[in-house]
């Protein structure tokens, strides 16, 4: 434990005291909910901030009306910052009445000054602003937005960098038996369309031997699946110090070294950028079943012109041969992928290329996005920017190929038989459980709540287009 995570524990026992006092004064259990917008990598960091809060003694609740909720929010897209104002106001109006009630809110959109700005002035009833690069300094800010003394008064705590890791802060995962583990921090990429690298940071990263202590923690913790998390995992150990690349490794290496910990079922990570995607990965999937035969592989466009506008450091052609070599060496893997439609200076022309390349790649699924212009990108000041009606055009026209692909991709492995890791109880059918398939996809088969958390060999009986009907083997 380093010397920060020593001071946020002491800082998390005096929180500690702080909830036994709000608990005396409702008679109550106090209550807190943490709402996730966005990506794998806030889904994790809302784990961390749940586990803090249980551990200093709140009750974990999925309701927003539960006596402190925190918004971690999401800033790629522009609707994902409307679903988050849309929801201060009633939790506002509330804390009229019940002024013990705290509101936080956090995340990348919270790296932005535009963004503070507007709930200084519309939302001042927040309690807590804090963003990416300090969430580990959490149970400090719990501490001081709980003190008598801050009551009615805005924090505001939003670090522009840190070199700083702090993971050895409590976690409370979603599922017992799997859980993300952050490998890397930030993006030095830079994709004109993206706020990532701006609000996460430059590229950071963990020592291989911190992960795998993590990793054996959670494996004798009872979790079975871990996906490995990053904004780009291929570059992970590139930017460190020459003298400290031993204590690294790359990607592939750290990848097999997760894979061969003897109690782990199951590997996944996301996200690969394809320019990164060594041969040496692909080695490495390969030769490991325990690896998911899934990868996500973001295409963004299949247009050469628009990729270079987009500074994806790949060609149309690259992104095919690199796809085709994964293909012969794991004929079983799914691909799937990001699209993007509407990018300034885009034609139908270039949806036609982007269409080409799915049809010629066929990928079991896709995030199909219409281009959000974010302030602070440079795409965002480019002069074409493409009329919303022919972005839409285009964005319909991809979507209805890929669908069509995803619904042909599904039934192809129709009659086969995989390995699920059960989820759930299925919740429109109880008799029905739901596992997850190492290509990602879900099958839904007879089953009851004893075998949540363990693999199962099912027989997928019956293609849904994107989901199974299964048989236990």
């Amino acid at each position: 434990m380093n010397d920060e995570e020593k001071r946020q524990y002491e800082a998390a026992a005096r929180a500690t005291d702080q909830v036994r006092a709000l608990s005396s004064m409702l008679g109550r259990q106090p209550t807190a909910c943490v709402v996730t917008f966005g990506c794998q990598m806030n889904a994790r960091d809302s784990e961390k901030l749940s586990g803090i809060l249980e551990s200093v003694g709140f009750a974990l609740s999925e309701s927003e009306d539960a006596d402190l909720v925190i918004y971690n929010t999401c800033t790629v897209r522009e609707n994902a910052d409307n679903r988050l104002f849309g929801r201060l106001g009633a939790i506002g109006a509330r804390k009229k009445t019940e002024p013990w009630r705290k509101l936080f809110v956090c995340g990348c959109m919270m790296q932005e000054d535009i963004h503070i700005e507007r709930i200084k002035k519309s939302y001042p009833f927040v309690d807590l602003i804090f963003g990416t690069h300090n969430l580990f300094t959490f149970p400090s800010l719990l501490e001081a937005a709980l003190a008598p003394e801050n009551q009615g008064r805005l924090i505001i705590d939003v670090w522009q960098e840190t070199k700083t890791i702090a993971e050895r802060l409590p976690s409370k995962r979603k599922y017992p038996f799997k859980s993300g583990v952050n490998i890397m921090f930030g993006c030095d990429n830079f994709c004109t369309y993206c706020i990532v690298p701006y609000v996460r940071g430059r590229e950071r990263s963990r020592t291989a031997d911190e992960i795998l202590e993590e990793v054996e923690k959670l494996k004798d913790d009872g979790v079975k699946e871990i996906m490995l998390l990053g904004q780009n995992v291929n570059s992970y150990g590139n930017k460190v110090p020459e003298g400290e690349r031993e204590a690294y490794g790359d990607f592939p290496s750290l990848l097999e070294r997760v894979a061969e910990t003897p109690g782990i079922g199951r590997v996944r990570f996301m996200t690969s950028h394809p320019k990164d995607l060594s041969d040496r990965l692909i080695d490495v999937i390969a030769s490991h079943d325990n690896i998911a035969r899934h990868l996500h592989l973001p295409l963004q466009s299949g247009s050469d012109r628009i990729l270079k506008r987009m500074n994806r450091g790949y060609t149309r052609e690259q992104y095919l041969d690199l796809a085709a070599r994964i293909r012969d060496r794991i004929p079983d893997i799914a691909l799937t992928t990001d699209l993007i439609t509407g990018f300034p200076g885009e034609t139908p022309e270039d949806v036609d290329l982007t269409i080409d390349v799915v049809r010629r790649v066929r990928f079991q699924n896709a995030f199909t996005f219409l281009y959000s212009r974010r302030s602070g990108t440079p795409a965002a000041g480019f002069p074409d920017q493409v009329d919303h009606a022919l972005a839409q055009e285009g964005f319909d026209r991809l979507l209805a190929v890929m669908q069509e692909i995803a619904k042909a991709e599904c039934a192809a492995k129709e009659g086969q038989t995989g390995l699920a890791l059960v989820e759930a109880v299925n919740e429109s059918d109880p008799s029905l459980v739901t596992g997850r398939l190492s290509d990602n996809l879900l099958v839904h088969f007879p089953g009851d709540r004893n075998l949540i958390g363990e693999f199962v060999p099912v027989r997928l009986t019956e293609a849904r287009g994107f989901y199974y009907i299964g048989k236990r083997e």
